[in-house]
């Protein structure tokens, strides 16, 4: 199956399922204060670069340290900025399955088009939990984009697992970030859902094994060069996929050299588009600058 081969019923026509969906960052002034008009310029600047989707509110946004209010503002402002030109799919999962329940629910009121459920962290559910936690969130009618990132989670589900998960009626993709490709190869021998790599080294690599795209960190910073690859690969020009792949590859490593989204932070602040700021208890970046990366890129 090729990647532009990849539809999925009525959310296809925002690509809802496939391509380039930035993992935004939630700009902060230094004492905390969440920057609402920043992020609508982050989300502009992303949407008029090419990407096929926004993701406010996950791992790169910070979501552990918004309050409810404050997610509902971000995700509503991605919403409106949209305007429908792009796909939106909010973070919606938590710990708890009746909290993630109220965010399902007011996520589809504010008019998302996806739901980014991360399976359940520190509790580390049993499989038997996991099957009624999905079921569960899916009975809420949002179509769902399964999120496996174990390293935040702290449980590796088996292929298995993930392939039975991802077949369930309203789950039309699965965000994979193990950064192992013989994991997402087993996984898609068993399932014909989109999978999308959550981890930006991976992501021409699960591209070849027929993946459908990325959410990714690094198209926060070079949203454009990041589309470049896949369409580069999504319309058989493999070597000139591989050439922009290469090139992105030392801000990949840039961006994952402190805990994400901090140095993601430290880029866009040096591109004069955010301030550096995370919040506690995440602390600022500390390391060499980004700049000359950054120009490298032409972005400066």
């Amino acid at each position: 199956m090729r990647v532009c081969d990849l539809q999925i019923g009525d959310l296809m026509h925002k690509n809802a399922t496939h391509g380039i969906h930035t993992a935004l960052v939630t700009p902060f002034d230094a004492d905390g204060t969440l920057r609402l008009d920043l992020y609508a310029a982050l989300c502009e600047r992303q949407i008029q670069a090419g990407i096929h989707g926004l993701v406010p509110c996950g791992t790169t946004g910070e979501a552990a340290t918004v309050t409810a209010e404050e997610w509902s503002q971000i995700v509503e402002t991605a919403v409106t900025v949209s305007a429908g030109r792009v796909a939106v799919c909010a973070g919606v999962g938590t710990n708890n399955t009746a909290s993630t329940l109220v965010n399902i629910r007011a996520a589809k009121e504010l008019g998302v088009d996806t739901g980014l459920l991360v399976f359940p962290y520190y509790n580390k559910p049993n499989p038997a939990g996991l099957r009624a936690h999905v079921r569960a969130c899916l009975a809420e009618g949002l179509p769902l984009v399964l999120y496996h990132v174990p390293g935040r989670t702290g449980q590796r589900l088996s292929p298995e697992l993930l392939a039975e998960l991802a077949s369930y009626e309203g789950v039309v993709a699965v965000k994979e970030a193990t950064g192992d490709l013989r994991f997402v190869g087993d996984v898609l021998h068993r399932t014909n859902t989109a999978i999308l790599s959550g981890d930006d080294f991976t992501f021409l690599g699960l591209l070849a094994q027929g993946g459908a795209g990325c959410i990714s960190v690094i198209s926060n910073v070079a949203p454009a060069e990041t589309v470049a690859v896949y369409e580069h690969f999504a319309a058989g020009r493999i070597n000139e996929a591989t050439t922009a792949f290469r090139k992105l590859w030392p801000l990949a490593s840039f961006l994952f050299s402190d805990s994400n989204p901090v140095p993601a932070k430290a880029a866009l602040a040096e591109l004069g588009l955010s301030g550096p700021a995370p919040r506690l208890p995440l602390a600022p970046y500390e390391g060499p600058s980004p700049r000359p990366l950054l120009e490298n890129l032409g972005l400066l």
